[in-house]
């Protein structure tokens, strides 16, 4: 079965939860970086671990960041990095969180960073 990726344009698209074994199927569908904007442990023990994902994509050659955000409490700071990193990660990217919605209220913000 295909993931539900939300493509925004051709150089970025959102996801909710991955799990290590969903990122072949990611760098297949050509995404090159990936950004997790979901802080470790925030959906309970059965959460995979950003470590475990970060080592499975930086294996099959995606570029990877991790950029966790509090949906209630998304920063200015945390806004400025999305746009730094969509702006310095090779394309397209692709970044999840819980539903892929985080994600992109964080990516639409960062559009608006001069």
């Amino acid at each position: 079965m295909s993931l539900p990726i939300t493509c925004h344009n051709d150089q970025f698209g959102t996801l909710g939860q991955i799990d290590p074994s969903h990122l072949a199927e990611i760098a297949q569908q050509g995404y090159k970086s990936i950004i997790n904007n979901r802080p470790d442990g925030e959906g309970g023990p059965d959460q995979p671990k950003n470590a475990d994902i970060q080592a499975e994509a930086e294996k099959l050659g995606l570029n990877y960041a991790y950029l966790p955000v509090v949906p209630s409490a998304m920063t200015v700071e945390q806004v400025r990095e999305m746009a730094r990193l969509l702006q310095s990660m090779p394309g397209p990217v692709l970044a999840f969180c819980r539903s892929g919605a985080r994600s992109t209220n964080l990516y639409q913000l960062a559009l608006q960073v001069k």
